[in-house]
Formats: structure tokens, C-alpha cells, sequence
């Protein structure tokens, strides 16, 4: 016993029927005349909405501050050169604006990636991009080196030929998985950065000794960095080739 009428109840009922049916009979008017949606229509169309304004963000992220660090670094490299070779190439005013335009392509290169990671800004354009402009910076000042005989041509060999190899070891063993980035592929690419700087500017006496011995360790770094890669795509290879093995050999057992 709850005490509570018949009449009261079945009041409540009623009212609920006639909210029912007024609800059915705004329902029908709304299909048949095309009138306001009630809230569940609204939801509908502020979910597919959403849909539209989250896929409109996603295709205008390409314009991101990390996308457009790389940019910046595309555009510095015809930049650099013009400078590297302005007057000759030996005119030191000329070398310390050119050291300038890598050392900011250098420095922005090191928080693009950051940026990108950090705030979920990875974009296909950025995949492509990144690693394309820090080969096309690094091989501009080489090449801009040896061609003034700053730099031995084998150097420059060595250097461009180990990162075009490498990044064509990555692409062809990405069905099986990717190489991580070590540290000593960092500490490579940083001391890499510091002895073409160093040549770049028109250095003398004992910085011109000390530039030698920097753009020494940088080539030691970067065969021997390079020799992993290779170590780390073999062993890659045959796991991935292992386990596509074994996994056949279960799915036929």
C-alpha cells in the first residue's frame, strides 16, 4: 500500500499517454510539413556536424606551426646557397650570413618533431616533409663545401650517401616494422650540424684545427651508426619473415 489514490495514478498514466501522443502527433507534422526538428533531429544533426567540422579541421591541420617549421627550412636552403656562394664564397660576411640560415634550419629542425609530437600535430605532409628537408639543408652545405674545397669530396660521399641509404633501408624493410631513431643517430646528426656549421664560417687558426676533429667524429659517427642501421633492418627481416612463417604454419595447421 503507498497510499497514493488510483485517481492520482491514473492520472499520471494519462498525462503520460497524452505527452505520448503529442509527442507522435509533432513527430508526424514535423515528417509531413517539414517543420523544426524536435531533440533528437537537432542531435543527429549536431553529431553529423561535428562529423563535418572535425574532418574540416583535420584537412586545414596541414597548416600546423610544425608544418610550417619545415616549410621554413624548404625555403632557407636555395637562401643558403645564394649567400654560400655570394662574392666567391670566401667573403666572410657572406659565410657568417649563410651560417646564419643553417643554423636556424638547424635549430627548427630540433622542435618541429618536438611540436609535432607533443601536441599531436603529425600530418602526412610533415612525414614527408621533415626528413626531406634535413637531407636537403645538410647536403646543400656539403656540397657548397667541397665545391669551394673546403671539405674533401669523399666526406661529402660518405655523409649523403650513408642518409640516402639509410633512408632507403628504412622503406624497404617498413613491411616488417621501422627502425627507431638511436641516440647515436642523435648524437650524429648533432655533431653532423656543429662541424658543417663550423665550416661553413670562416674559421682560422685553432677553431679551423678543432673543425677538422669535429667533421672527423661526425664521419666516424656516421658510419658507424650507419653499420647498426644495416645490423637492426637484417635482424628486423628475419623476424618479420620468421613470424609470417610461423603464423602460416598455424593457420594451415
Amino acid at each position: 500500500m503507498t497510499g497514493v489514490p488510483a485517481s492520482a495514478a491514473g492520472g499520471s498514466s494519462g498525462a503520460h499517454r497524452a505527452r505520448g501522443t503529442a509527442a507522435a502527433a509533432d513527430g508526424a507534422r514535423s515528417e509531413v510539413s517539414g517543420s523544426a526538428p524536435g531533440p533528437a533531429d537537432e542531435g543527429g544533426k549536431a553529431a553529423r556536424g561535428g562529423k563535418i567540422t572535425a574532418a574540416a579541421v583535420n584537412q586545414a591541420s596541414v597548416w600546423n606551426v610544425a608544418n610550417l617549421l619545415t616549410m621554413l627550412r624548404l625555403l632557407l636552403v636555395p637562401g643558403f646557397v645564394a649567400l654560400m656562394l655570394a662574392d666567391g664564397g670566401y667573403d666572410p660576411a657572406w659565410r657568417s650570413l649563410a651560417w646564419a640560415a643553417f643554423a636556424i634550419a638547424m635549430i627548427t629542425d630540433l622542435f618541429d618533431g618536438h611540436l609535432a609530437r607533443t601536441y599531436n600535430l603529425v600530418t602526412d605532409f610533415g612525414k614527408i616533409a621533415d626528413p626531406i628537408a634535413d637531407k636537403a639543408i645538410m647536403g646543400a652545405a656539403l656540397i657548397c663545401l667541397s665545391a669551394l674545397g673546403d671539405l674533401p669530396w669523399w666526406v661529402t660521399v660518405v655523409i649523403l650517401g650513408r642518409e640516402l641509404g639509410i633512408t632507403l633501408l628504412r622503406f624497404l624493410v617498413i613491411r616488417y616494422g621501422v627502425i627507431p631513431a638511436s641516440r647515436g643517430g642523435k648524437l650524429k646528426t648533432l655533431t653532423q650540424g656543429v662541424a658543417v656549421g663550423m665550416y661553413v664560417l670562416a674559421l682560422t687558426g685553432w677553431l679551423a684545427t678543432l673543425r677538422f676533429w669535429v667533421m672527423a667524429a661526425a664521419v666516424v659517427l656516421t658510419v658507424v651508426t650507419g653499420l647498426d642501421y644495416v645490423r637492426q633492418a637484417i635482424v628486423l627481416r628475419r623476424r618479420g619473415i620468421a613470424e609470417r612463417a610461423a603464423a602460416l604454419e598455424e593457420k594451415n595447421a
